[in-house]
């Protein structure tokens, strides 16, 4: 999974920001990472947390404490524990959030069931992500595009 969307092609080869990827393998495993922590990192430790799995319950394990590990070596300060959500809404292709729905309808898109099915789960995640307040609009916009939802 080290594949990058378009909408962060800005970004992703000096790895500045956190990619979406990594973002869904924060949520995973549990651990809210800052970018200030993240720019703290070297791009090659970066890298590793691109590249690492974060799927089974053992790589999950593994990711948590190896991100942990390089937080607490690069701040001092150990990572802020999320609780996980036992039953995300990107691994649900059969409903597509409320809120989802809602942003999405700000631009004049209406995703449709069809629509959040053919998805990946990192798609998926991707367009959650981006529909939180706060996120700038720009690269919700650019991911319904890249999608292909317009």
């Amino acid at each position: 999974m080290t594949d990058f969307f378009q909408f962060e092609a800005e970004f992703v080869d000096s790895l500045r920001c956190i990619p979406m990827q990594v973002r869904c393998k924060l949520d995973t495993c549990g651990i809210k990472l800052k970018l200030s922590d993240w720019n703290q990192m070297a791009t090659d430790q970066r890298q590793v947390l691109v590249e690492l799995p974060c799927t089974t319950e053992t790589e999950i394990q593994s990711y948590r404490e190896y991100i942990q590990q390089l937080i607490i070596q690069r701040t001092g300060i150990p990572a802020t524990k999320l609780s996980i959500e036992p039953h995300p809404a990107w691994l649900d292709s059969a409903i597509v959030p409320a809120s989802l729905q809602e942003k999405a309808q700000e631009i004049g898109v209406t995703l449709t069931q069809q629509d959040w099915t053919a998805l990946t789960p990192l798609q998926r995640f991707a367009l959650i992500k981006l529909s939180h307040p706060g996120h700038e609009n720009k690269n919700f916009k650019r991911a319904i595009a890249e999608f292909h939802l317009l």
